[in-house]
C-alpha cells in the first residue's frame, strides 16, 4: 500500500497504532460508540489478552487484531480485513465464541448476566447483500424481533461508503471517511472535523514526519514483512490458479480422446498443450 504524509489507517502499522494504542485510548474508544451507536460515551478501555488458544486439540488459535473491555463490562473485538473475504462472517463467529465461552465458564454458568459481546470488522471489500455500509446484526426472529442482543455484529464495508465532506455529519461517518483518505490527503485539504481531539491525536500518530527514527525503523520493518506476505499470498493464488488451469485442461483432453475424432495433434492445438501430455493422459486411460 503506497503511502504519502500519511500511513494509511487501514495497513496493519496504522490499525495498531490507531485502534490499538494502549497509551491513548481516545481514538478508539470514540470510534467504538461510534460503532456501537451509542449515546452513553465509553470512558475507559481495557486491553484484553488478544492471542487466544484452542479450545481443543483440533480447533484453532489465533490473534484478534484488538481486543478489551471497556467500565461497564462490555467486551470488543476488532478485525481489519484487507482484500476481498467472502466468507469473513463466519471468522466473526469463530473469534466471538472463542470469546463467548470464557465469559460463560468465568461466570460460573450464570447465563442471566452475562456482559455484551461486539465483534466488529471493517472489510476494504463489499461481502454482504446489503446497501448500507455500516451493518449492526443480532440473532432475531423470522419477523425481524430481537431474540438476542448481548452478542452483536458489526461490519464497515468501506467499499460502500461514498459520503463526500459536505455530507459527513456523525462521529462515524467521520471514522470511515478519515480511514478511507487519510492516506491519499494532502495536509492542506483537512477537513476541517480532522481536527476534533479523537481524529487529531490518531492523525498525528501516522504522520511520517513526527516520527521518530525507533518508529521510522519499526514501520519500515512492519511494511517490509508485509510486502513479503503480499507476494508470498500472490504467488499462492497464481499457483492455484494454474493447478486449476491444468485439471480443466486435463479433463477436456479426456473428452476429446473419448470421441476418438480428433487425433493426438489436434487435440494438443484445440486445448493449448503438448501432445507429450495428451500422450500421457491418454496412456492413463
Amino acid at each position: 500500500m503506497e503511502t504519502g504524509v500519511y500511513i494509511p489507517i487501514i495497513s496493519d502499522y496504522g490499525f495498531k497504532a490507531t485502534f490499538g494504542n494502549e497509551a491513548d485510548s481516545l481514538f478508539l474508544r470514540t470510534a467504538l460508540q461510534a460503532l456501537i451507536k451509542s449515546d452513553t460515551p465509553i470512558r475507559e478501555v481495557h486491553f484484553d489478552k488478544n492471542a487466544f488458544e484452542a479450545l481443543t486439540v483440533d480447533s484453532r488459535s489465533g490473534i484478534f487484531d484488538v481486543s478489551c473491555t471497556d467500565e461497564q463490562g462490555n467486551h470488543f473485538i476488532v478485525e481489519m480485513q484487507l482484500g476481498y473475504a467472502p466468507h469473513f462472517v463466519q471468522r466473526m463467529k469463530f473469534y466471538a465464541l472463542h470469546r463467548f465461552n470464557p465469559l460463560v465458564e468465568r461466570g460460573e454458568f450464570d447465563y442471566a448476566n452475562l456482559p455484551r459481546l461486539y465483534t466488529i470488522a471493517f472489510l476494504e471489500k463489499s461481502i454482504l447483500p446489503v446497501a448500507n455500509f455500516h451493518t449492526v446484526a443480532n440473532l432475531r426472529s423470522e419477523f425481524g424481533e430481537i431474540i438476542d442482543s448481548q452478542m452483536t455484529f458489526i461490519i464497515v464495508e468501506l467499499a460502500k461508503f461514498t459520503r463526500q465532506v459536505a455530507d459527513i455529519e456523525t462521529d462515524l461517518e467521520k471514522l470511515v471517511y478519515t480511514m478511507k483518505t487519510l492516506h491519499t490527503t494532502e495536509p492542506t485539504q483537512y477537513p476541517a472535523f480532522w481536527n476534533e481531539e479523537w481524529l487529531k491525536r490518531a492523525i498525528d500518530e501516522l504522520d511520517t514526519r513526527k516520527m521518530t527514527p525507533e518508529e521510522r525503523a519499526y514501520f519500515a520493518r512492519v511494511t517490509a514483512a508485509n510486502a513479503e506476505a503480499v507476494k508470498a499470498e500472490k504467488k499462492r493464488i497464481e499457483e492455484a490458479e494454474e493447478r486449476r488451469e491444468n485439471l480443466v485442461k486435463s479433463e477436456t483432453v479426456k473428452n476429446l480422446l473419448s470421441l476418438g475424432v480428433l487425433t493426438v495433434s489436434q487435440i494438443a492445438q484445440t486445448v493449448g498443450v503438448s501432445e507429450e501430455l495428451v500422450r500421457k493422459i491418454s496412456g492413463d486411460r
